[in-house]
């Protein structure tokens, strides 16, 4: 695919996802959803990690707002279903780590396009918003799955409700993102972060994603009958038994990965 909206960068295992409308402050269009949905899929197939960001000033602001028919011919169910929905999963399911980079504002769909990745790293001049209530909707692209999974129902539903600013530190003490980082080393920060995920076992990153997201919905004997089946497959890989040599020779694991 030729990208139009975005740009896309395979370097050492590590795949780059640029939301690049800055213009428009990497508002969601059909045309990106799309792109980034493609994006997704072949970086999985292709990298050992993958890195979604914005160009510009913005993470990404969330619907745009001036792409497609008027409110009166807004199909938001289908759009959600046919066109969220494919995105969401896309991220989500990826076999190796996600990160977004979360370079400034990120609002509404935006917000929750960044909390689908496995990680979220923001630079302490960004910001999350719920901005939907401002328009009379309720958070959507998974929202209101993640938000009470990473911040808890009580932070999760006063977001929604008042839509108000959740600065990166704020989002950091609470647990809704993996961390916030000062805004002159955020960049070399978020690419060393994504080196060493690019250098680790991502085959095993994989079943540690997929057993973490069981967990919601398994009782606590199945999850532990999960886990052994799990920590059995690893246990079995090449990259367990280069990281158990590794170890005892005291040297770095060259992991083989997927």
């Amino acid at each position: 695919m030729e990208y139009q909206t975005l740009t896309y960068a395979l370097d050492d295992g590590v795949a780059v996802v640029t939301l690049n409308r800055p213009e428009k402050m990497n508002a969601l269009s059909t045309q990106m959803r799309a792109e980034l949905s493609y994006a997704m899929t072949q970086a999985g197939r292709t990298a050992r990690v993958v890195v979604l960001t914005g160009a510009g000033s913005a993470f990404c602001s969330g619907q745009d707002l001036g792409d497609g028919p008027g409110t009166a011919e807004l199909d938001l169910e289908r759009t959600l279903r046919d066109e969220y929905a494919p995105l969401i999963r896309a991220i989500v399911e990826c076999p190796v780590p996600t990160i977004a980079a979360v370079n400034g504002a990120a609002a509404g769909a935006g917000a929750n396009l960044a909390l689908a990745a496995d990680v979220v790293i923001a630079t302490q001049s960004a910001f999350f918003m719920q901005a939907f209530s401002r328009i009379a909707l309720i958070p959507d692209a998974g929202g209101t799955y993640t938000l009470p999974r990473t911040m808890g129902t009580a932070k999760a539903m006063g977001a929604a409700l008042f839509a108000d600013r959740i600065t990166a530190q704020q989002a950091d003490d609470w647990g809704m993102i993996w961390e916030a980082v000062a805004d002159d080393t955020f960049d070399a920060h978020w690419r060393a972060r994504a080196a060493h995920l690019a250098q680790g076992p991502t085959a095993t990153y994989a079943a540690l994603k997929s057993v973490l997201r069981a967990s919601w919905d398994n009782g606590f004997e199945d999850q532990l009958s999960l886990e052994a089946r799990q920590q059995g497959v690893c246990g079995k890989s090449r990259d367990f038994k280069e990281g158990v040599l590794a170890f005892t020779e005291k040297r770095a694991a060259r992991f083989e990965g997927r």
